[in-house]
């Protein structure tokens, strides 16, 4: 019964992420193929999405259980693990709490990191207050930004060497989208949302 209980939750988590991914997908978060999500079961265990699955049809049978490395569990499945599944084991080896990790490629931040040098910078929105290391619209936040790279050791070295900023759970890959986190599926989705919002308040008041 144990064991059952237990693979009730992974299948409950599966469902949840999955009906997580597809809401995503409909409002952008998720062009074309793009875009990768994970949890951690509570023994420890590794979810992390498949590679190239179009997240409007996404299932809870699309995700792939893996090591710490990033290598998957079980070498004889057919499917292949997202390109950036390196970058979900460094954060959640960086950020013990972490269980959720949800990546976007949404248009305003993505437009706004262009001009971005190491950091994107916000202060003055009540929204702010969506992370968990703010208690005043008057704090100022940075959002790190990394350079886009096809080598993810360059991503697992560059949170390692900045894991000071990932303070707010939000990191930027320039040009590239974003990866948010939480300790569930509820603060990883306010994280993401929270600066999606301002993303796309700083652009339109920047383009007035």
């Amino acid at each position: 019964m144990r064991f059952l209980f237990n693979f009730d939750k992974i299948n409950a988590m599966k469902i949840k992420l999955t009906a997580l991914i597809k809401e995503m997908n409909n409002i952008g978060h998720s062009p074309a193929t793009s875009t990768n999500y994970s949890y951690r079961e509570e023994n420890g265990d590794l979810w992390v999405s498949r590679s190239g699955i179009d997240k409007s049809s996404f299932a809870p049978d699309d995700f792939i259980r893996v090591d710490y490395n990033g290598v998957k569990i079980d070498p004889l499945s057919p499917s292949k693990v997202s390109a950036e599944t390196l970058i979900h084991c460094s954060l959640y080896n960086l950020f013990p709490d972490a269980n959720v990790v949800l990546h976007s490629h949404s248009i305003y931040p993505v437009l706004l990191s262009d001009a971005a040098l190491t950091s994107m910078k916000f202060q003055g929105y009540e929204i702010l207050k969506g992370f968990n290391a703010v208690s005043s619209h008057e704090s100022l936040v940075e959002i790190p930004v990394l350079d886009n790279s096809q080598d993810m050791e360059y991503f697992k070295h560059e949170l390692d060497y900045r894991k000071e900023e990932l303070q707010y759970s939000v990191f930027m890959i320039k040009k590239h989208g974003f990866y948010a986190w939480g300790n569930n599926l509820f603060e990883a989705k306010r994280h993401l949302e929270t600066f999606q919002y301002l993303c796309e308040c700083e652009w339109l008041k920047n383009k007035k």
